[in-house]
Order: structure tokens, then sequence, then C-alpha cells
């Protein structure tokens, strides 16, 4: 029986195997049919889309994305309709505000796509009553000048304070505040320095079967 079951997974992962390389095959070969012009065209829309990139991240940066900064009640609101996405920490001063404070400090950094700032519940009193704030820390996810989603706490994020900034990271993503994929991402740098190792490892093993 076993070996019944084995033929079956070995066939289906040459099945697989099979499918990914006619992929492949079938991509070698459209390239090899583009001509210089083909070629040329696909790099101008290469530049294109890197410099309208280059031109979103200005625009953020002087909205003031990639700090994380503290805001006053009064400006909550012009903030919230500049910026298409906003993370805002509702806190007071006490340890479990100053934890996301270093999480939030990190990620700001890392998603430029996103504005991240913090308001002193206590120094906000219209806000924190308009936005029904009781629980600290709490943020609040705004997209296109809506709050949409609160992260109440620490509850969703294990319920400890010892979580991960990758943790709130894939948090916020699931609201669609932050994007996984996004350049400088927590989650796509973890990804990226474990592909590096893998190569490094496998690069490594090569060496040593070359030199036996």
């Amino acid at each position: 029986m076993d070996e019944v079951v084995s033929q079956i997974l070995e066939k289906q992962v040459l099945s697989a195997a099979k499918a990914v390389e006619d992929k492949l095959d079938e991509e070698i070969a459209a390239l090899d049919r583009l001509d210089p012009d083909d070629i040329e065209a696909l790099r101008e829309r290469r530049i294109q889309q890197m410099r309208r990139a280059a031109e979103r991240r200005a625009k953020w940066r002087a909205l003031g994305h990639g700090e994380y900064t503290e805001v006053p009640e009064k400006e909550f609101f012009s903030i919230a309709k500049a910026s298409e996405r906003l993370v805002c920490h509702f806190y007071r001063d006490n340890w479990p505000c100053k934890v996301v404070d270093k999480h939030l400090s990190a990620l700001a950094k890392q998603h430029v796509e996103t504005r991240f700032v913090k308001v002193h519940a206590e120094k906000a009193p219209f806000l924190t009553e308009k936005l029904r704030i009781v629980v600290l820390p709490t943020l609040a996810i705004v997209k296109n000048a809506k709050v949409e989603d609160y992260v109440v706490g620490f509850d969703e994020l294990g319920g400890k304070d010892d979580f991960s900034t990758e943790d709130l990271e894939e948090r916020l993503a699931r609201s669609q505040v932050v994007f996984l994929d996004g350049e400088g991402s927590a989650h796509a740098s973890k990804q990226a320095a474990a592909a590096t190792k893998r190569s490094v490892r496998q690069s490594g093993t090569g060496d040593s079967s070359d030199s036996e």
C-alpha cells in the first residue's frame, strides 16, 4: 500500500515539475521571439514604472510618511484626508504603549505607503469619544479618511507584550493598510534573507561536492 501511495506521489511531483518546466520554456521562447523594438518598449515601460514609483514615494514622504510622529487632536482629520492609508496609535505614557511605539517606529520606515502617527488619548477627549477609544493602546486603521478597523490591546497579537514587528505587520496587512510585498516590508526582508541563506547554503554544498 505504501509503495502505491509513493508511486502516486512521485507521479504528481513529476507532473507538477513538468508543468513548471513547460511554463519556463514558453517564457524563454517568448523572450527569444522579441525583436529590438519590443525589448526597447519593455525597457521604456519599466523606466516609466520606476519613475512613477519614485514620484509616489516622494509624495508620501512630503506628507510625513516614513516617520512615526505624534500629532495633536486638531490635525487628525486633515492628516487622515491627506493620506490614503493611516495607522493612528492612541496611547498614554505606559509600558504597553511604549512596546507599540517601538514596533510602529520600525514599520513606519519599512512601509512608506502608509502614514504612522500617534495621539495622546488624554489630550484628545473629543477624538477618543468620537472614535470610541476605550482600551489603550488602540490602533485606529484609517483608509480613505474612514476608520475601518481597530487593533485593541494585544489580544490579536498573542495576548502578551513579546509579539514581533512581523506579527503586528501581518495584522495590519490583514486590514490592507500595509502591503506585505511592499518595498522594505519586514515580511519581504525576512523572505529575502531566507532566500539568501538558502542560496549561500546551496552554494556551499556545491563547492564541497566539487572539491571532492
